[in-house]
Protein backbone atom coordinates (compact mmCIF):
# COMPACT_ATOMS: atom_id res chain seq x y z
CA UNK A 1 0.00 0.00 0.00
CA UNK A 2 1.60 3.51 -1.08
CA UNK A 3 2.24 5.54 2.27
CA UNK A 4 0.91 9.31 2.66
CA UNK A 5 2.51 11.84 1.17
CA UNK A 6 3.58 13.56 4.54
CA UNK A 7 5.05 9.82 6.01
CA UNK A 8 7.69 9.72 3.31
CA UNK A 9 10.41 12.12 3.57
CA UNK A 10 13.19 12.68 1.11
CA UNK A 11 16.05 14.69 1.15
CA UNK A 12 19.66 15.10 -0.37
CA UNK A 13 22.22 12.58 1.67
CA UNK A 14 24.77 14.77 3.93
CA UNK A 15 28.48 14.20 4.59
CA UNK A 16 26.92 13.02 8.41
CA UNK A 17 24.93 10.56 6.25
CA UNK A 18 27.79 8.23 5.31
CA UNK A 19 27.87 5.70 7.52
CA UNK A 20 23.83 5.07 6.45
CA UNK A 21 24.60 5.16 3.15
CA UNK A 22 27.20 2.05 3.66
CA UNK A 23 24.66 0.08 5.65
CA UNK A 24 22.48 0.77 2.66
CA UNK A 25 25.05 -0.42 0.15
CA UNK A 26 25.84 -3.32 2.05
CA UNK A 27 21.91 -4.42 2.62
CA UNK A 28 22.04 -3.78 -1.59
CA UNK A 29 25.05 -6.07 -1.77
CA UNK A 30 23.10 -8.59 0.33
CA UNK A 31 20.03 -8.76 -1.62
CA UNK A 32 21.58 -9.03 -4.99
CA UNK A 33 23.77 -11.60 -3.92
CA UNK A 34 27.17 -9.67 -4.46
CA UNK A 35 27.54 -8.96 -0.47
CA UNK A 36 31.24 -10.42 -0.61
CA UNK A 37 32.07 -7.51 -3.57
CA UNK A 38 31.67 -4.25 -0.91
CA UNK A 39 35.11 -3.20 -0.14
CA UNK A 40 33.30 0.35 0.27
CA UNK A 41 34.40 2.39 3.92
CA UNK A 42 32.48 5.02 5.62
CA UNK A 43 35.24 7.32 5.43
CA UNK A 44 35.71 6.21 1.14
CA UNK A 45 31.93 7.45 1.20
CA UNK A 46 32.30 10.45 3.03
CA UNK A 47 35.16 11.44 1.02
CA UNK A 48 33.87 10.52 -2.92
CA UNK A 49 30.30 11.41 -2.45
CA UNK A 50 30.71 14.54 -0.09
CA UNK A 51 34.49 15.57 -0.73
CA UNK A 52 35.48 18.57 -3.21
CA UNK A 53 36.05 16.46 -6.29
CA UNK A 54 32.41 14.82 -5.56
CA UNK A 55 30.22 13.76 -8.72
CA UNK A 56 28.24 11.32 -7.51
CA UNK A 57 24.64 12.79 -5.43
CA UNK A 58 22.72 10.78 -3.37
CA UNK A 59 18.72 10.91 -1.70
CA UNK A 60 17.81 9.36 1.03
CA UNK A 61 14.27 8.08 1.82
CA UNK A 62 12.65 8.32 5.39
CA UNK A 63 9.43 6.68 6.51
CA UNK A 64 8.74 8.96 9.09
CA UNK A 65 11.81 9.27 11.23
CA UNK A 66 12.97 5.90 10.16
CA UNK A 67 16.04 5.27 7.17
CA UNK A 68 13.85 3.47 4.69
CA UNK A 69 16.03 3.75 1.54
CA UNK A 70 18.19 5.59 -0.91
CA UNK A 71 19.01 6.18 -4.50
CA UNK A 72 22.54 7.47 -5.77
CA UNK A 73 23.41 8.91 -9.10
CA UNK A 74 25.49 10.84 -11.09
CA UNK A 75 25.21 12.83 -14.28
CA UNK A 76 26.36 11.56 -17.45
CA UNK A 77 26.46 12.65 -21.42
CA UNK A 78 24.50 11.41 -24.28
CA UNK A 79 26.59 12.74 -27.01
CA UNK A 80 23.03 11.44 -29.43
CA UNK A 81 21.08 13.56 -27.48
CA UNK A 82 23.60 16.65 -27.48
CA UNK A 83 22.63 16.53 -23.92
CA UNK A 84 23.64 15.48 -19.70
CA UNK A 85 21.83 12.54 -18.30
CA UNK A 86 21.51 10.95 -15.43
CA UNK A 87 22.73 7.82 -14.40
CA UNK A 88 21.33 5.98 -11.44
CA UNK A 89 23.70 3.78 -9.48
CA UNK A 90 21.84 2.18 -7.11
CA UNK A 91 18.24 2.48 -5.75
CA UNK A 92 17.58 0.29 -2.57
CA UNK A 93 14.31 0.48 -0.18
CA UNK A 94 14.62 -1.51 2.75
CA UNK A 95 12.12 -4.79 2.84
CA UNK A 96 10.13 -3.51 5.66
CA UNK A 97 9.52 -0.46 3.34
CA UNK A 98 8.57 -2.06 0.27
CA UNK A 99 5.30 -1.70 -1.47
CA UNK A 100 4.54 1.33 -0.33
CA UNK A 101 5.54 3.75 -2.99
CA UNK A 102 8.74 4.53 -1.38
CA UNK A 103 10.89 3.51 -4.36
CA UNK A 104 8.77 5.09 -6.87
CA UNK A 105 9.14 8.35 -4.72
CA UNK A 106 12.54 8.16 -5.07
CA UNK A 107 12.34 7.73 -8.98
CA UNK A 108 9.88 10.62 -9.19
CA UNK A 109 12.24 12.88 -7.58
CA UNK A 110 14.98 11.22 -9.94
CA UNK A 111 12.65 12.50 -12.76
CA UNK A 112 12.11 15.69 -11.34
CA UNK A 113 15.56 16.37 -11.07
CA UNK A 114 16.50 15.43 -14.38
CA UNK A 115 14.03 17.55 -15.66
CA UNK A 116 15.04 20.68 -13.90
CA UNK A 117 18.71 20.11 -15.36
CA UNK A 118 17.70 19.61 -18.78
CA UNK A 119 18.89 15.85 -18.82
CA UNK A 120 17.55 13.99 -22.07
CA UNK A 121 17.49 11.10 -19.95
CA UNK A 122 17.68 8.88 -16.88
CA UNK A 123 19.04 5.33 -16.84
CA UNK A 124 20.72 2.38 -14.83
CA UNK A 125 20.89 -1.30 -14.97
CA UNK A 126 19.51 -4.24 -13.57
CA UNK A 127 19.92 -7.65 -12.67
CA UNK A 128 18.36 -10.08 -15.49
CA UNK A 129 17.26 -12.00 -12.36
CA UNK A 130 15.60 -9.65 -10.60
CA UNK A 131 12.17 -9.76 -11.92
CA UNK A 132 10.04 -7.41 -9.02
CA UNK A 133 12.42 -4.49 -9.87
CA UNK A 134 12.03 -5.50 -13.81
CA UNK A 135 8.41 -5.56 -13.20
CA UNK A 136 8.62 -2.37 -10.75
CA UNK A 137 11.09 -0.47 -13.96
CA UNK A 138 8.32 -1.02 -16.35
CA UNK A 139 5.59 0.03 -14.34
CA UNK A 140 7.03 3.60 -14.67
CA UNK A 141 7.28 2.92 -18.10
CA UNK A 142 10.83 2.44 -18.72
CA UNK A 143 12.08 0.15 -21.04
CA UNK A 144 14.96 -2.75 -21.20
CA UNK A 145 18.02 -1.56 -23.61
CA UNK A 146 18.36 -5.62 -24.14
CA UNK A 147 20.54 -4.83 -27.20
CA UNK A 148 23.07 -3.31 -24.93
CA UNK A 149 25.81 -5.62 -22.91
CA UNK A 150 27.51 -3.99 -19.61
CA UNK A 151 31.41 -4.21 -19.46
CA UNK A 152 33.65 -3.46 -17.20
CA UNK A 153 37.26 -3.60 -16.48
CA UNK A 154 37.95 -3.89 -12.88
CA UNK A 155 40.71 -5.02 -10.16
CA UNK A 156 44.08 -6.56 -12.11
CA UNK A 157 42.76 -6.11 -15.76
CA UNK A 158 42.22 -2.16 -15.19
CA UNK A 159 45.82 -2.08 -13.86
CA UNK A 160 47.35 -4.37 -17.07
CA UNK A 161 45.26 -1.82 -19.18
CA UNK A 162 46.24 1.26 -17.29
CA UNK A 163 49.87 0.04 -17.37
CA UNK A 164 49.95 0.40 -21.26
CA UNK A 165 49.27 3.89 -20.65
CA UNK A 166 52.82 6.36 -21.92
CA UNK A 167 54.50 8.04 -18.57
Amino acid sequence: MPVGPGSVRLRPAERADAGLILEFIRELAEYEKLGNQVTATEAGIAETLFGRDAVPRCILAFAGDQPAGFALFFRTYSTFLGRPGLYLEDLFVRPAFRRRGIGRRLLVELARIARDEHCGRVEWAVLDWNEPAIGFYKSLGAIGMGEWTVYRVTGEALDRLAAEAPR
